[in-house]
């Protein structure tokens, strides 16, 4: 696979002089991987027009070495590496704005690790590197398709294992030893398994609760592979047939998600996204049961831009992927959620995930 890292070097550089920096402090550990190929977790980046500059302490001098490569100029320090890091800001006497990232660092941060001498170069930046990560290359569609496969495989897995009887701690155990035996990286978030009732909570955390005969179950778990995530989400019933009630659920859920995955591209806006979905839902009576958004962008994290959202004007970039994820919840009965994880094209989109969206009844 092309190494991407000197273009998207390149596109930071350039978004820089657009705003008047001539140079970034980069902190956010998935911008930092995103820049360099670092997967540790701990370092930091001087972006300048000329050079990447890495830092990081001993424990990652082989694994910097190792991920890096000359996609920037390594500095391991033994203690401080603030210090280090305005001793090479030093260095470049005719540096007038530096910018660092506002959006993850707070003031009190900033003012802790600027040296007052510093102070009137420091401000914060908008979230440059970010606008370039909701763009994805080959390599990170690569990686995003890998996850989400080795996610369904483990799905369909486990699937095979769970019953009436277990616990939802029990299911999501099932799930997650699946994800890492295919070779999941970690779980990008807690896995949800929600049941009965508890199912009508968009993010429920997982309980030792039981699962009864004829609960729905919905299940939102994900993957990670080279640090790009998969998200998945899948609603089954245990034990029995869907009742009326449970099929019109599921049946409309289905079909909202359908219409989104064949009418969703690049260059609508997020809010024209979300209502291929919403607007299925609604003209059914349902609007008030789907309260969130249709989907949000994917990559290195599990949310990021672009949001595809009713509050979003913003055209949806070509290249970026974004979950696709209409779901209904009706409080002390229960919800469904179908989410899949899309490349989105000028033309459309390309499903990334499997897709398999028939309802699972597990008798």
């Amino acid at each position: 696979m092309a190494d991407f890292r000197g273009d998207r070097r390149d596109a930071l550089v350039a978004l820089l002089d657009e705003a008047g920096l001539d140079g970034l402090i980069v902190s956010h550990m998935p911008n930092v991987r995103y820049l360099t190929g670092f997967s540790g977790s701990a370092a930091v980046v001087v972006v300048f027009p000329d050079e990447l500059v890495f830092f990081s302490d001993f424990r990652y001098r082989v694994q910097a070495e190792h991920d890096i490569g000359d996609a920037a100029r390594i500095e391991i320090v033994p203690n401080d590496i603030w210090s280090r890091v305005w001793r090479v800001v030093a260095e470049r006497r005719r540096l007038g704005r530096l910018g660092f990232e506002g959006h993850v660092v707070s003031v009190k941060q900033a003012a802790e690790f600027t040296p007052p001498d510093f102070a009137a170069l420091l401000e914060p930046a908008r979230p440059l590197v970010e606008q370039l990560r909701a763009r994805k290359d080959p390599s990170e569609v690569a990686a995003i398709r890998e996850a989400a496969r080795l996610a369904c495989e483990a799905l369909e897995s486990a699937l095979g294992q769970i019953r009436v009887g277990f616990s939802e701690l029990e299911v999501a155990a099932t799930l997650e030893s699946e994800l890492r035996l295919r070779g999941s990286e970690w779980h990008p978030f807690p896995t949800i398994a929600a049941s009965g009732p508890r199912s009508a909570l968009p993010h429920a955390g997982t309980t030792s609760r039981v699962i009864q005969p004829g609960e729905l179950v919905l299940l939102d778990f994900g993957a990670q592979v080279d640090g790009y995530c998969a998200d998945i989400t899948r609603t089954v019933l245990m034990g029995r047939t869907a009742d009326e009630r449970q099929r019109v659920a599921y049946d409309l859920v289905r079909e909202a998600h359908r219409r989104a995955v064949g009418g969703i591209h690049a260059g609508m806006s997020g809010r024209e996204a979300d209502g291929l979905a919403r607007s299925v839902i609604e003209e059914r009576g349902f609007g008030d049961a789907f309260g969130h958004s249709l989907g949000h962008g994917l990559g290195l994290e599990v949310h990021e831009n672009p949001r595809v959202s009713k509050a979003n004007e913003a055209a949806l970039p070509e290249a970026a992927v974004v979950t696709v994820e209409p779901g209904l919840y009706f409080p002390g009965w229960g919800g469904v959620r179908i989410e899949d994880d899309v490349f989105l094209s000028a033309e459309g989109c390309e499903l990334l995930s499997d897709g398999m969206t028939e309802l699972r009844e597990l008798t």
